[in-house]
């Protein structure tokens, strides 16, 4: 599953559009519709209903939406780990 598509899905659904989405992530709204769908053809569901005034989660949409925040959160939490400290130095090799 592709994390930046995940990462659209929420600021979709965050912000209830896609133009409000594509200026949040600084893309383009062609692109936050592109990543909508492909991760639509992953999952094998819609997760938006697009209106003129927006789009609205579907029933899949609300379903996938918290263990949508909860894959970003644990990819947050991972690259934590092994992010560089500030006053960690390498160990050198014998």
């Amino acid at each position: 599953m592709d994390l930046e598509a995940v990462r659209t899905f929420v600021a979709v659904a965050d912000a209830g559009q896609f133009s409000a989405a594509a200026d949040n992530l600084s893309i383009t709204q062609q692109a936050v519709s592109q990543r909508v769908a492909a991760l639509e053809k992953d999952l094998g569901v819609r997760l938006f209903t697009r209106t003129a005034r927006g789009a609205r989660l579907t029933v899949d949409g609300q379903a996938f939406l918290p263990c949508a925040r909860d894959l970003l959160a644990a990819e947050e939490r991972a690259a934590a780990s092994v992010r560089p400290r500030r006053n960690w130095r390498p160990s050198s090799a014998s």
